[in-house]
């Protein structure tokens, strides 16, 4: 089953804002179903309109109908699961008080089940925006519907109810790939095995795909995609929506780990338009990590995927639209509007400002054959997709920093064994003291120093065994392993900003504030400028003026999740200020 990012154990359990361990749907019924009082209907009744269906009429469809929130006034609507397959089991039934949706509904995406009236029908529907205008204006009603549609999207993950049907043969590296994707972004799904499950089994039949046809995928809406991108997933499912090129943004915000997700908040919810675009799921590599626990105010840690699905709700909450997947491809400075040009598609996206959380790419080892294995045995992140497939194996666990010693700990309670790889001598100069002891405590993690991977050897079906060298020594060591885990650093992703003049630093990371200046000043005086002049920079903004960059992508920054959030939030104080001072017409 794959993880909630929404659900980690807070350290007050009494705080019933959060789901705790599995969600128990009986004794959270009042939060999760919950009825508004009369009072609070009419409240409600200024942010939408009413409709009227006949008794049979279907409400919403699943995988096509988006809608905000269908308050009941009179009549019950009776809620079921579906998929594309035809597959549908009652959920509830929704009577006057009551109101339909789940955290879709906050951005507009396709409802993820049916809706049908029984008997005479009335409700006040609540478009999207008028949603995210309830939940602000009325802070108390708006964090009880809020509440519900958290713990409602929460229960469609933790029965792999709603969304697409992966079919595809056991073991398949797109299946892990699409699954694994899903799964970073919160979203409902199944998997139906090839070789076991009657319908995949059909579906297969009648679509006779060819090898490279692998795997099918059901859309909510009954569409049948051979292989599918992320990008064709995306839009199957509404999570990547269709941009306007003549729309001008407040604030393009490119990358939507911790610090993209904290600027995407703190502007909207100071009224800026924003969008943030996201390669492949929110939270970037801090939504990877099993537990965080030096962010301020967890004492007993918090999932990096718990914190970043919830930065997403909030995000969204305050209206900022998120493109996933959507990677940028350009950026195009010597034009205002400033011009964000993405990949495959060549569209231009244009903004007044620009923020760069665009993070870093995963590092790869130097190994000839590393691309044929990746999703196959081997991996960058591990989430409990990853550790259920490593369940009772040996693994290796290649990396030493704080990452690679949290996911150590979290696969060795599925793994028999995890060979954890440094290539130095030991832990102490690379990671926190506290983890340090916590694996020295662990009794199945065997730690390696000195060692590296050299050779990954496998088939079609994936990867068999992996040859370690201890480079003291030169001896070399094969084991019979079919899970790496790859935790050896990133590098900036800032290769694609080479044609905007965003002046970086040795190592490709961003320099911003006095770093720009102190750079255009030292070049000023070996030209013979003296005294040599130093342009003003906010302290987050690049050499380009409107862009600036914050997170692990900017140079010199302290690469911790709680100093990109505070960046984040930070930067938006120098958007205001650069919005303040532009000319009068590049105003909004």
């Amino acid at each position: 089953m794959a993880a909630n990012p929404l659900d980690f154990t807070p350290d007050n359990p009494q705080d019933d804002t959060v789901p705790t361990g599995k969600l128990d749907i009986e004794s959270r019924r009042h939060q999760i179903f919950p009825v508004l009082s009369a009072a609070d209907v009419k409240r409600a009744m200024r942010f939408g309109h009413i409709r009227h269906f006949a008794d049979g009429e279907r409400v919403f469809e699943a995988g096509r109908t988006s809608f905000g929130l269908m308050l009941v006034l009179s009549g019950r609507i009776a809620v079921s699961r579906y998929d594309g397959l035809g597959n549908t089991s009652p959920i509830t039934e929704h009577g006057p008080g009551q109101f339909s949706g789940e955290v879709a509904q906050l951005s507009g995406r396709p409802s993820l089940g049916n809706g049908t009236a029984i008997g005479a029908v009335e409700v006040l529907v609540i478009p999207s925006e008028g949603l995210r205008a309830l939940v602000i204006a009325e802070a108390e009603l708006g964090e009880r519907i809020v509440r519900a549609l958290i713990l409602r999207r929460v229960g469609l993950i933790e029965v792999n109810s709603g969304g697409p049907v992966i079919v595809g043969p056991r073991g398949h590296g797109r299946v892990h790939a699409l699954q694994s994707f899903l799964a970073a972004n919160g979203h409902p799904h199944s998997v139906l095995d090839l070789e076991t499950d009657a319908q995949a089994a059909a579906l297969a039949e009648h679509y006779h795909p060819k090898p490279e046809d692998w795997p099918l995928v059901v859309c909510p809406d009954g569409v049948v995609k051979k292989n599918p991108t992320v990008v064709d997933l995306g839009r199957c499912l509404g999570m990547l929506p269709e941009l306007s090129s003549d729309k001008v943004w407040d604030v393009i915000v490119v990358g939507a780990g911790p610090a993209g997700l904290a600027t995407a908040v703190y502007a909207a919810s100071e009224g800026l338009s924003v969008l943030a675009l996201e390669t492949r799921a929110y939270g970037g590599q801090a939504a990877a990590s099993a537990r965080i626990e030096n962010y301020l105010g967890f004492p007993t840690g918090v999932s990096g995927r718990a914190l970043a699905g919830r930065a997403y709700v909030q995000a969204q909450k305050f209206g900022v639209e998120v493109a996933i997947p959507a990677p940028a491809g350009k950026l195009i400075c010597d034009t205002y509007p400033l011009q964000v040009e993405m990949c495959g598609s060549g569209q231009r996206l244009q903004a007044r400002t620009v923020v760069l959380s665009c993070g870093a790419r995963y590092r790869r080892p130097s190994l000839a054959n590393l691309r044929q294995f990746e999703g196959r045995g081997v991996y960058y992140w591990a989430s409990p997709i990853e550790a259920k497939l490593c369940k009772t194996e040996e693994i290796v666990l290649v990396g030493g920093g704080n990452s690679a010693g949290q996911a150590a700990v979290f696969l060795a309670g599925h793994a028999s064994k995890v060979h954890m790889l440094v290539r130095g001598e030991g832990l102490a100069a690379t990671m926190s003291s506290y983890l340090i002891e916590r694996i020295e405590a662990t009794p199945n993690i065997v730690l390696h120093t000195h060692t590296e991977i050299v050779a990954l050897e496998g088939d079609d079906d994936g990867l068999q065994q992996v040859r370690i060298l201890h480079r003291l020594s030169g001896e070399e060591k094969d084991y019979d392993v079919c899970r790496v885990f790859l935790f050896i650093g990133a590098d900036p992703n800032t290769d694609w900003l080479g044609d905007c003049g965003v002046e970086v630093d040795q190592h490709g990371f961003i320099r911003t504030g006095f770093d720009v200046g102190r750079a255009q000043c030292r070049a000023n005086f070996e030209k013979g400028i003296y005294p040599p002049e130093l342009p003003a920079r906010a302290a987050l903004e690049t050499s380009v003026p409107g862009v600036f960059a914050i997170g692990d992508v900017r140079a010199g920054s302290t690469k911790r999740v709680a100093a990109a959030v505070g960046e984040g939030a930070a930067v938006v104080a120098q958007i205001h200020a650069f919005l303040a001072n532009l000319p009068a017409d590049h105003q909004g």
